[in-house]
């Protein structure tokens, strides 16, 4: 399998722990989302993925996938231990519904793609810029913080794709240096996921093309 991945992409990120957490050999196809204008606006990765956005997972028959709650999906149904989504309905429900708090609210807002057009078209300074960037991580914390149920993992003693999706939007809020005193909860699942490997060699700064 390959994966086109960009370092700091909290999406990608979330398929890089996935794959890792499924003990999956990958290769990595590294897409500059900033270089040049950004890799992923060229046709080559186009060709690739119409949206021109990482992660994509190219399979070993060809298939492309986009998405990574999608990836994350596909890779749990294909290789289902250990398995990211609980097999109990309700508290699937309540994982999946944490990993969309991040993945669907907080993460689009706060993606490349909206802080360059808040940059570049709307011409509003990086001050404002965090601002804003802070201001969706914290109103989502807050829910995701009180969803958390007793861990050490984000729903229980086991991992789901709800820690898969919060650990990169923790590194992404620390990067923005989004104050995460009043998320103690969080804070705790990040530091307990980060003890395992899956997660630890899925880090931005642990990637061939980290900068």
């Amino acid at each position: 399998m390959r994966l086109y991945t960009y370092f700091r992409s909290s999406a990608a990120y979330r398929a890089r722990i996935a794959l890792n957490l499924k003990g999956l050999a990958f290769e990595t196809a590294s897409i500059h989302l900033t270089r040049g204008g950004g890799q992923q606006n060229g046709p080559a990765f186009r060709a690739v993925n119409p949206q021109g956005r990482v992660p994509a997972l190219a399979l070993d028959d060809g298939e492309i996938l986009i998405q990574s709650l999608a990836i994350i999906e596909y890779l749990d149904e294909t290789y289902p231990e250990p398995p990211l989504l609980p097999r109990d309905p309700i508290v699937r429900a309540h994982v999946r519904a944490i990993a969309e708090v991040i993945a669907c609210d907080i993460h689009p807002l706060n993606n490349t793609s909206p802080l360059f057009y808040l940059k570049n078209t709307l011409k509003h300074d990086q001050e404002t810029i965090n601002a804003w960037y802070a201001h969706w991580v914290t109103v989502g914390f807050t829910a995701v913080e009180a969803l958390l149920r007793p861990g050490p993992y984000a729903y229980g003693a086991q991992v789901t794709v709800a820690d898969v999706c919060l650990v990169p939007q923790v590194a992404n809020a620390r990067r923005f240096s989004v104050p995460l005193d009043t998320f103690p909860k969080i804070v705790a699942v990040d530091a307990a996921c980060l003890k395992l490997s899956a997660f630890d060699k899925a880090r931005p700064e642990n990637q061939p093309d980290a900068e």
